[in-house]
């Protein structure tokens, strides 16, 4: 009860002081149809007051709350929001910008990478923003086989209790469990169809998530919309990041 107290009472403290607009959605769908470097310079001061900026002061609103709730989460505005530029050095798609705009929360004790693509070095919680299409998420997508299998190992030696994070009720009736698109026909080599945690060991991501309307993401009370789904993820990422050796702590 007196957690929910202090729930209510944060929820009413901290709107966000820049929040994204229907002039942010304007700007991510001009983007799409308009795809090219010269077009983008050419509104780079959209891009810097719409997505960029809100999204900043996003983070930072984050940060705050995380240190109540998840104190091991770091929100940085330098490293927490995603690069507008694409990677096409191995992609046939040339067009030089994302359509959308994200930030990444992880670990405080993971390495980072100027740009927050490095979302591999823990496991963390995760917004989007894009017309029609935003949706907030958490835990750790496609890791690498060294993490993979130190997960694999961790669920296979307790079942048990990963099952009751991924399947607690009011996770689940909010974010339906596990995402299973990427999810191996067979079992990985090493364990048995008949192990009893199965049903976990196909799976190569470890994520949750729901899709947001555009009327939340343009809410000036989105941080208290992700800091009430950040809650609940929390055990989950929590749990992932204990399987790679990073632990819950306090801040510095």
């Amino acid at each position: 009860m007196a957690l929910a107290v202090r729930y209510r009472a944060s929820a009413l403290t901290f709107p966000i002081t820049m929040p994204f607009t229907t002039s942010s959605l304007h700007f991510l769908r001009a983007l799409a149809h308009n795809n090219k470097k010269p077009w983008f310079e050419a509104h780079r001061d959209d891009y810097e007051a719409h997505i960029r900026a809100p999204m900043r002061a996003l983070i930072e609103e984050m940060d705050v709350r995380f240190a109540r709730f998840a104190p091991e989460l770091t929100g940085d505005p330098k490293r927490s929001m995603f690069r507008i530029h694409r990677d096409i050095r191995f992609s046939k798609d040339k067009s030089p910008y994302k359509t959308h705009a994200a930030c990444w929360f992880q670990h405080n004790a993971a390495d980072h990478r100027v740009g927050g693509d490095a979302e591999a070095g823990s496991a963390g919680l995760y917004f989007h923003l894009e017309p029609k299409k935003s949706f907030v998420g958490a835990g750790i997508w496609m890791p690498p086989r060294p993490a993979l299998d130190k997960i694999r190992d961790a669920i296979a030696d307790d079942p048990k209790q990963f099952g009751r994070i991924v399947e607690s009720p009011a996770a689940r009736r909010r974010f339906g469990g596990l995402d299973d698109e990427a999810m191996l026909k067979r079992m990985p080599r090493g364990f048995s169809d008949t192990h009893p945690a199965a049903q976990w060991l196909r799976y190569q991501s470890f994520t949750i998530g729901r899709q947001l309307s555009d009327r939340e993401a343009l809410s000036a009370r989105l941080p208290d919309g992700l800091e009430k789904d950040f809650r609940l993820m929390v055990p989950l990422v929590r749990w992932l990041n204990g399987a790679l050796g990073l632990r819950s702590m306090s801040r510095p």
